[in-house]
């Protein structure tokens, strides 16, 4: 199964400024879980370097991911193009 989200990241401005790249990794893999339906989430490099691009304070405002499920219910996510 393959799906494409986009994950809003806007409620992650509202944490410490020191803390907000992490949060907003934590932030897209609870997403995917919730709606993936999915224990093990794995991400793509991409997408960790599209959220640290400009560093831990300024984060993007929302990143656009596609998701791919296998059979055994590992769920890898990349950043769509």
């Amino acid at each position: 199964m393959e799906r494409t989200y986009t994950i809003p990241l806007r409620d992650v401005k509202n944490v410490p400024r020191t803390i907000r790249a992490s949060k907003a990794i934590r932030s897209v893999q609870e997403f995917l879980q919730k709606h993936m339906k999915a224990d093990e989430i794995k991400l793509d490099a991409s997408v960790n370097e599209k959220i640290w691009e400009r560093g831990i304070q300024k984060i993007p405002s929302k990143i656009k991911v596609k998701a791919t499920k296998d059979k055994d219910g590992i769920v890898e996510a990349t950043l769509a193009e």
